[in-house]
């Protein structure tokens, strides 16, 4: 069931407007954003859809195909602290939203997900969908950069997960057909057609068949690491600090790394050498999709999954196994896990003449690894496409 249908089937109408936010792959500049690096990005064409209508009682009442229990508050009263379910992201973003423009109308939604939970930024995805739809009935007009900073907010100061804004940033700027290049220093970006002469490709989404939650994970300890490199490195060389929060890898020039990259601890030599090495092979990449080298492209994002391997040390045993399969697996042009990388799932680009071949060695290659997840795992070819869209 679709969320339209079950809106009409909940409330017996037809639902005033239906909003679609895509979900997104990082092929290369994974882990880096909240360092202010650079990343490339590509929106797929599955993704969170939302049926809805207003309130005039000022109620948010929501209902998910994904999860049984459904959630309700009020647009001017919502919990200040999170209620630990699958709502918990829409009313940090419900609170993002009224401390910028007071809210008088609420919502009655249906939302609902096409792709298992995990590693395609679903969170940011149903945030970016639900802030379109409260805006909408509010008559708020947001602009792109402020839909992308008000769900960053919900995410680091309501769920407690401190992400950067790759995920948010490529469901709104992404295009069919184009890379998004972007440096999160300035937010600064460029869509870069795919090149007429490059060959042909597809997404693939290789589903682990288990879920994840960022605020469950080491996510956050591994920004912490990243912060505490970087900081250190500054009192090493000599560099003004101010505040630990405020200190990113993008402040410290790669020769001072390379300098005093030997005083830190191992953990944090590893999480700065995969953001160092992570930021070149983004440049790189840019450089190869801009010629239209897609196997260049591929082995890059190869190496952008062996590094958060072994240097940021994520990926749960399924993903690692995935990761190592695809890498063997004729017509994978290039690959990694997606997202924070500790269960979720993996992406690959992939030659769309070697599909059905490619996916029927994945999947008899994992389930021999792990039969008892035969049922769970899953996985879906799919195109580029644009961005956020409302209506």
């Amino acid at each position: 069931m679709t969320a339209l249908e079950s809106f009409q089937q909940t409330y017996k109408k037809d639902p005033m407007a239906v909003a679609f936010t895509p979900y997104r792959v990082c092929p290369i500049g994974a882990h880096s954003d909240h360092q202010l690096g650079k990343i490339t990005g590509l929106a797929i064409d599955k993704g969170i859809h939302i049926a809805y209508g207003p309130k005039q009682t000022g109620i948010i009442e929501l209902k998910s195909l994904q999860f049984p229990k459904r959630a309700q508050w009020h647009v001017t009263s919502t919990p200040e602290e999170k209620q630990d379910d699958w709502a918990d992201h829409l009313r940090g973003a419900t609170i993002a939203l009224n401390a910028k423009y007071p809210l008088r109308k609420g919502l009655c939604a249906v939302i609902g997900g096409e792709l298992p939970i995990g590693g395609l930024s679903s969170s940011a995805a149903v945030i970016l969908t639900f802030l379109s739809a409260l805006a909408n009935i509010n008559g708020i007009e947001l602009e792109e950069r402020e839909m992308i900073q008000l769900a960053q907010a919900a995410e680091n100061r309501y769920v407690g997960v401190a992400c950067g804004k790759l995920d948010q940033s490529c469901e709104m700027y992404c295009r069919k057909d184009h890379l998004l290049y972007m440096d999160m220093q300035d937010d600064s970006y460029e869509l870069i057609p795919t090149n007429p002469a490059m060959k042909p490709y597809k997404i693939a989404i290789f589903f682990s068949g288990l879920e994840r939650s960022l605020t469950g994970s080491a996510f956050n300890m591994r920004v912490d690491e990243c912060r505490s490199a970087a900081y250190a490195l500054k009192a090493f060389s000599g560099m003004p600090y101010g505040k630990f929060e405020e200190t990113n890898l993008r402040d410290i020039p790669r020769e001072v790394f390379e300098q005093h990259k030997d005083k830190l601890p191992d953990n944090w030599r590893k999480r700065a050498e995969h953001w160092y090495s992570e930021f070149d092979r983004v440049q790189k990449g840019a450089e190869a999709w801009r010629r239209g080298d897609i196997e260049a492209f591929g082995k890059l994002s190869f190496e952008s999954g062996r590094s958060s391997i072994y240097n940021w040390e994520t990926g749960s045993p399924e993903l690692k196994t995935l990761y190592e399969i695809m890498t063997k697996t004729p017509g994978i042009y290039g690959g990694r896990f997606s997202g924070a990388g500790f269960k979720g799932c993996c992406m690959a680009l992939i030659d769309p003449a070697y599909e059905q071949s490619i996916l029927e060695n994945v999947e008899k290659e994992y389930l021999k690894a792990f039969p008892h997840l035969e049922g769970k795992y899953s996985a879906y070819i799919c195109e580029t496409a644009d961005g956020v869209k409302f209506s």
